[in-house]
């Protein structure tokens, strides 16, 4: 004979979160939604991520504006919600625009969501936004997931100060010129990026910014989510070594070093134009890096530059 305990245990535990929670929804739903436009969180993966105020001004928008609206439909047929979709992306925000401003200031709410997270987020929302704002119509946030903090508070670094830097450039020589421009950044960073350009762009990362800290989160909040820890080099190699990824990455990479960051270009240059007196640039930028401590990547490049200005 079965026994049903424990299940009548979870039940009797769980039964009052439930009620309370529909309670709390129908409550929400049940107020008017005062015209204006509304930033709206939603899950990154796992459906069951969306808040009930997500939820309850999602039901209660007159329309709901989302870069994709065919993947948005997903999220608003799994919670029954039927209300007007239209399209807002890069390719027609300067059309879409002025038909979401000209609703709300005829009264309704208009609702903007991403195809994941939250909005405005690597997305042409902010024009929305500052053009509302600009006519002093009512913008409201609705806080909720986001790749971005998911994958910082993940992995174990440093989360006191932090960058979000997007997607990098996919051609190796601008995303080069954007690392250097990130390279003294005393914050953790962190990036967006694509699978298939993942390995190579972790080989300029460690370039540029050194062998430091990182890891790769992949497909978080889903049923196969990854945190790969490592040093950039490290993590480089193994996915030379281990093939094809899929899914949605994020790179997250630990700040420079305080010696790193105290070392001017200045002090480099001084301790590099004394040393390519005597010696070559190899040897010079070997032996700068070694006592300053800094990058080698950083020390060549201004070990380039003197020589050229020579």
């Amino acid at each position: 004979m079965q026994d049903h305990r424990s299940e009548d245990l979870t039940a009797t535990t769980t039964g009052p979160t439930v009620e309370r929670a529909g309670e709390v929804l129908a409550e929400l739903i049940g107020r008017p939604l005062p015209p204006g436009l509304y930033l709206v969180a939603t899950p990154i993966g796992n459906l069951a991520d969306i808040s009930l105020r997500a939820l309850s001004v999602l039901a209660r928008a007159s329309v709901i504006a989302a870069e994709d609206t065919r993947h948005s439909m997903r999220l608003l047929s799994h919670f029954g919600i039927r209300v007007e979709l239209t399209p807002y992306h890069e390719h027609n925000a300067e059309r879409a625009r002025p038909k979401l401003l000209a609703r709300i200031e005829a009264g309704h709410a208009v609702a903007l969501i991403s195809d994941a997270g939250t909005p405005l987020v690597s997305d042409p929302g902010y024009k929305l936004v500052r053009e509302a704002l600009d006519q002093g119509l009512l913008v409201t946030s609705i806080p909720g997931p986001s790749a971005t903090l998911t994958a910082l508070t993940s992995v174990g670094l440093p989360t006191d100060t932090f960058l979000f830097g997007g997607f990098l450039p996919p051609k190796s020589g601008p995303r080069t010129t954007r690392l250097k421009a990130l390279r003294e950044t005393p914050a953790t960073l962190i990036l967006f990026e694509t699978a298939p350009r993942l390995a190579k762009s972790l080989a300029d990362m460690a370039e540029v910014l050194g062998n430091r800290e990182a890891a790769v989160t992949r497909e978080l909040t889903k049923l196969h989510e990854t945190v790969t820890r490592g040093t950039l080099q490290e993590l480089a190699a193994s996915l030379v070594e281990g093939g094809k990824l899929k899914g949605e990455l994020v790179v997250v990479i630990a700040p420079p070093t305080t010696t790193e960051t105290d070392v001017s270009d200045e002090r480099i240059v001084a301790e590099l134009t004394r040393a390519m007196e005597t010696e070559s640039l190899r040897d010079a930028v070997r032996a700068v890096t070694d006592a300053l401590q800094v990058k080698r990547a950083r020390v060549y490049e201004l070990g380039l530059r003197i020589r050229k200005r020579d």
